[in-house]
This record gives structure tokens, C-alpha cells and sequence, in this order.
């Protein structure tokens, strides 16, 4: 079946979502995902310490080489689904992957703030806002797909994976990588809580009251993370996902994990980040959360690999192609 690639014009952001608005996407996914990723877009690489220059190319391209490593380079037209900020498609393209790209995200700001970084970046990308289970663009359109911590936000994972083997090309393929495992998920969340309420309590007194963000901050944080509680509705064994690209309808499937104690680091950190005043934390500190976090990943590729089975290990990757 070809769907049309044509459509009304793309939304507007709305990076304020009043409680109202909030209230009613709890019980409303798809709004919640539209209303949390237009609040996140704007400070979304603030926020993950995302950037597009050697260090995340370099990251990007390992998640890709993961499972597709030795694919005759370059794909000439590659898409990236749920692009957010388009990290994962705009660092690969920079890194040999893809010629043109097109970044797709159910968020109008996402989408925004993407073009933005590919215009910066001198690359040729287009976007849409796109709903994954009904991409809009014509059959047989791209060579590859991507997609970074997209999937376990989408309601019906198997058929945006039929879309996804539709708008590509015979024999193209699929990369989608930091998918949350089960185990992991459970590890990372109660250490991400544990670390938000130490900060949050801590820097109430003292000296250490210069390190709190204003209450109102603090509040549109707790807001937002309510929003996160409903938009992240999937956690994967790597088996299940396998599983479910394969009734897709994609063959060559394959997955790899990665990331155990470098998740013990990295979600700590990364909600430390957020939860103090920005401009506390300095380069250095930038520096020792990347430095700790490659220290960690080669012990996790290099020693725990050999030891600790693939489903403990944070996030999940998988591949696949279209007959």
C-alpha cells in the first residue's frame, strides 16, 4: 500500500504545556509525546550532553557499527524516525553513512530544532512531522532508517516497524539503537530517582543552596517527568525485539546490548545535570562524566561482555532488512 507523502503544513511547536494540557495527555500518549519532546527541544542537547562533532560522530558510529558494520557506504538516502534533535542521523551522516537524510519526529519542536542543527551543520536534510505508525512518505523511498531511543515510545512498535520496511528500498536496511532493556530500565530508573532526591534534598541548606535550581524549575522538571512516565511505554528483551522485527517483516535480524557500568555512571550524572543550576557544572566536569563513561564502556565491551549475559546490559540495538 503507498501512502502519499503529501500533507498540511507541520504544527507549531508548544514548548509550555499548561497543567491542563499536561493533564489530559496522561491518559493520552501521543499528546503526551507531543506536548513532553516540544518542552525538551529547545535544552535537549544541553541536557543530554549532546554534540555533533568527534566525540558523538564517534558514538553514533559505534552504535551503528554494533550491528552493521562492513555495509558498502554511502546509503544514498537514509531517514531518522523519532529524530529528536536528529543526534544519531546528523552524527552518522557526518561520520560517511548517508548522502541526503530526512528527519521525522511526532514533536514539531524535535523536528525545529533538527533542521536547525543540519543547517548549522552544512548537511542535506529535509524533515516532516510524522506519526511512526504512518510515516509519510512514498514506498521505496529510503536505503537506510535509523533511529535512536525511539522505539520504546511508540505504541505499536510492529507496525511502525512495517512502515519503516515500506518507505524502504528492497534489500534496505534498519538501524535502531539505545533501546531501553528491561532489567536495564529498572537499574537505571531507581538510580536516576535515588540521585534527583539526594540533590534536590541536599541543596536545600546551607551553602549548598546556591547549587538548587528555583522551585519553579524544579516544579516544570517534576511536571515534565510526569509527562516521561507516560511517554516511555516500552522496555525490551533483546530476543522479544528480535522477535518482533522479524513479524515486521524484516529478515537479517540481529541485535547487540551494551552499556552496564557505564549506565551505573551515565544516569547518575545525567540526572545530577539536570537538577543543579546550569553554568555550575563546568568543562571539567564534562570531561570526567565522558572520560568515566569510556573507562566504564571498554570494561563493559572487554571484560563484562565475556561474563554478564546480554539482557542485563543497558540498551539494546537491532537490524534488520527489507526482503
Amino acid at each position: 500500500m503507498t501512502t502519499n507523502a503529501t500533507q498540511g503544513p507541520d504544527p507549531e511547536p508548544n514548548p509550555h504545556a499548561t497543567e491542563a494540557e499536561v493533564e489530559a495527555a496522561l491518559s493520552d500518549t501521543k499528546l503526551a509525546q507531543v506536548l513532553y519532546h516540544d518542552w525538551e527541544a529547545e535544552t535537549y542537547d544541553d541536557k543530554w550532553s549532546i554534540s555533533y562533532d568527534e566525540r558523538c560522530i564517534d558514538y553514533a558510529r559505534g552504535r551503528f557499527d554494533a550491528v552493521a558494520a562492513d555495509q558498502p557506504l554511502p546509503y544514498e538516502r537514509a531517514m531518522e524516525l523519532g529524530c529528536g534533535t536528529g543526534f544519531f542521523l546528523l552524527n552518522l551522516m557526518q561520520s560517511g553513512i548517508a548522502k541526503k537524510g530526512s528527519v521525522t519526529d511526532l514533536s514539531p519542536g524535535m523536528v525545529r530544532v533538527a533542521l536547525r542543527n543540519a543547517e548549522n551543520l552544512g548537511l542535506d536534510v529535509d524533515g516532516r512531522v510524522a506519526d511512526a505508525e504512518k510515516i509519510p512518505y512514498e514506498d521505496n523511498t529510503f536505503d537506510l532508517v535509523v533511529g535512536h531511543a525511539v522505539l520504546h515510545h511508540i505504541p505499536d512498535v510492529e507496525q511502525a516497524l512495517r512502515e519503516v520496511l515500506r518507505v524502504l528500498k528492497p534489500g534496505g536496511r534498519f538501524v535502531f539503537a539505545g533501546e531501553p532493556s528491561t532489567i536495564g530500565d529498572f537499574y537505571a530508573r531507581w538510580i536516576s530517582r535515588a540521585t534527583w532526591a539526594a540533590t534536590t534534598t541536599v541543596t536545600k541548606f546551607g551553602p549548598l543552596q546556591s547549587w538548587r535550581r528555583p522551585q519553579e524549575e524544579l516544579d516544570e522538571s517534576s511536571r515534565a517527568a510526569a509527562l516521561e512516565a507516560v511517554v516511555d511505554i516500552h522496555t525490551f528483551d533483546p530476543d522479544e525485539l528480535a522477535g518482533i522485527a522479524r513479524r515486521a517483516g524484516a529478515l537479517q535480524v540481529d541485535t547487540a546490548t551494551e552499556e552496564l557500568s557505564a549506565a551505573m555512571l551515565g544516569w547518575p550524572v545525567r540526572t545530577f545535570e539536570a537538577a543543579v543550576p546550569a553554568g555550575k557544572l563546568g568543562w571539567g566536569w564534562a570531561m570526567f562524566a565522558f572520560n568515566g563513561w569510556k573507562r566504564l564502556n571498554w570494561l563493559d565491551e572487554n571484560v563484562l561482555r565475556r561474563v554478564v549475559p546480554p539482557k542485563f546490559f543497558y540498551n539494546v540495538v537491532v537490524t534488520g532488512t527489507k526482503p
